[in-house]
Order: structure tokens, then C-alpha cells, then sequence
């Protein structure tokens, strides 16, 4: 089976490594040549082609680049494919995705997902087999793909070991704020605070402790990726750090006013956390 994996850098680079073995012929396709050539030179591709090339050849193609690129490629894509083949995109935002090829008429050979998978790191020397392994995947709009389309998603994300979660993009776009893109706002602001209070580089490296070292790791994240995530889903992110701005806010009056009672209560129901994301085998609800 063809499958070209455009963008060969973590997420496409990991996907390539996991389905090795699996009767595949992998095709890297990536606008950066050093990638594409490092990718061929680590072994997780078998060939660099150019897009046009690869879109001809594909059975499968898998989208990894950042959300902005795949916006505006993506109905470029769908227009010069085969009526059989499959186009899965990876990207972390959907709604705007989704709405660019709503009305196209391959519409229902792709499938809009989100693999809750990645790390600090980028580029194909960051890019490791077991990436997905144990981790969630959201797919939106599955009414909208072809039956053949949505089992080859299904069945890649099985490969991948990834369970699978079903919603729509607005829903997914809002909840996907909270829960992924606000830390990654917070790890920003705070690496910009520590760094603006704390001039000499060696106090930082010498007094952080893991705590620090653990919050502000994800602020090491991809500059090209993250900027057009944060812009694409303006709307959500926005509300979501003008809640945490509140909170934020609440924390420091309590500090302020030396209110031991109130500032007890607040981190104990902060704690309360624990009983989500501690539960074996949690079984998130989501919409059909």
C-alpha cells in the first residue's frame, strides 16, 4: 500500500515508524528538503517524492504539518486524487479545516482527526514508534466521510494503538482549548515571566526545580506549529484564558488579603483533579 505522509517531522515521522511492517510503502513529502532527507537517511520513509508525484501514486495519504498549512492545502489535495484514495489530516484545530472543504466534492474521502499525541521536541529526529501508543484520538464530522474512508482511519489509529473518540469540530475546537492549548499558553507566559524577572540564565538553571522544569517544558514546543494553532482558534482560546486570567486573579486577592482559610480550600478543590485524571481506563462521553 502507498501511503505519502506529507510533513515528515514528529507526528508524520512517528506514524511512518509505527506502520512499518504492515505491507506499506511509505512516501515522504515535506517542503523542507533537510527533513525529507533526514527522514530517508533515519529510515522512516522509503522515498521522497514532490506533492504532485506522491498524490498519484497514494492509496493513503496522511496530513502532518501545522494547522495552517494544511488549511490551505488540503483542497488542493482532495482535487487531484484518485476516487478510491483516502486523506486523514493530524492537525490539532478542526473547525476551520473542516469548513474549507465542507462543500468539496471528494469531501467524504477525507477524514478530519486529531491524534492527542506529541512532545517538546520536532523535525524527524524526534520522531519514535510508540508516540500514540495508549493515547486518544479525536475524529470530527465522521457523517461527513465515506464508509471506506472512515475504516481506514479507524483501522490506522488501531495500528497506532490509539483509542478513538467521535465528536464535532466546534465541539472538539472548544474543549481542545482547555485542555491542551491554555497550557500551552501558560507554559509561554510563564518561561516569558521567569526569564523577564530572572536575568541571570545560571539562578534559573540552579534554583528551578522539577516542578518548574515539568510546567515549562512544553514551552520548548514548535514555534511553527504552535503560532498558527493559537490563531486558528482564537475564539475558544481567548475564553478560555480570560476564565484562567479570573481564576489567576482570585489567587492572588486571596494571597494578598493573607486569607489561609480561603487560599486551604482553593488548592484543596484544585486537588479534586486527581479523581479524573488518576481513574484506570477513564471512558469519555462524546457525541455520535
Amino acid at each position: 500500500m502507498n501511503i505519502v505522509i506529507i510533513g515528515v517531522g514528529l507526528i508524520g515521522g512517528s506514524v511512518a515508524l509505527a506502520i512499518r511492517g504492515f505491507n506499506t510503502h511509505i512516501i515522504g513529502v515535506d517542503s523542507n528538503t533537510d527533513h525529507a532527507n533526514k527522514a530517508l537517511e533515519l529510515g522512516i520513509i522509503d522515498e521522497i517524492s514532490d506533492l504532485d508525484n506522491a498524490l498519484h501514486k497514494a492509496q493513503l495519504i496522511i496530513l502532518a504539518i501545522p494547522v495552517d498549512a494544511a488549511r490551505k492545502l488540503l483542497p488542493y489535495i482532495l482535487d487531484n486524487i484518485q476516487d478510491n484514495t483516502v486523506v486523514i489530516d493530524m492537525g490539532s484545530t478542526k473547525v476551520g479545516i473542516c469548513n474549507n472543504v465542507r462543500s468539496h466534492a471528494r469531501r467524504s474521502q477525507y477524514v478530519a482527526s486529531h491524534p492527542m499525541a506529541g512532545t517538546e521536541n520536532s523535525g524527524p529526529e524526534a520522531a519514535f514508534a510508540d508516540l500514540f501508543k495508549g493515547k486518544k484520538t479525536i475524529i470530527c464530522e465522521k457523517e461527513l466521510s465515506a464508509d471506506f474512508a472512515l475504516q481506514q482511519a479507524e483501522l490506522l489509529y488501531k495500528i497506532l494503538g490509539m483509542s478513538i473518540l467521535y465528536m464535532n469540530a466546534e465541539e472538539h475546537d472548544k474543549h481542545i482549548a482547555y485542555v491542551s492549548h491554555l497550557t500551552h499558553v501558560i507554559a509561554y507566559a510563564l518561561s516569558l515571566t521567569v526569564q523577564e524577572i530572572e536575568k541571570d540564565e545560571k539562578t534559573i538553571f540552579e534554583m528551578a526545580g522539577s516542578g518548574f522544569g515539568s510546567t515549562v517544558r512544553i514551552a520548548k514546543s514548535s514555534t511553527d506549529m504552535w503560532t498558527p494553532i493559537f490563531k486558528q482558534n482564537a475564539k475558544y482560546l481567548t475564553a478560555s484564558i480570560d476564565k484562567y486570567i479570573d481564576i489567576l486573579q482570585h489567587f492572588k486577592e486571596v494571597i494578598q488579603e493573607n486569607n489561609d482559610t480561603k487560599l486551604y480550600e482553593m488548592i484543596k478543590e484544585a486537588n479534586k483533579i486527581r479523581n479524573v485524571l488518576d481513574k484506570p481506563n477513564m471512558q469519555v462521553k462524546t457525541k455520535k
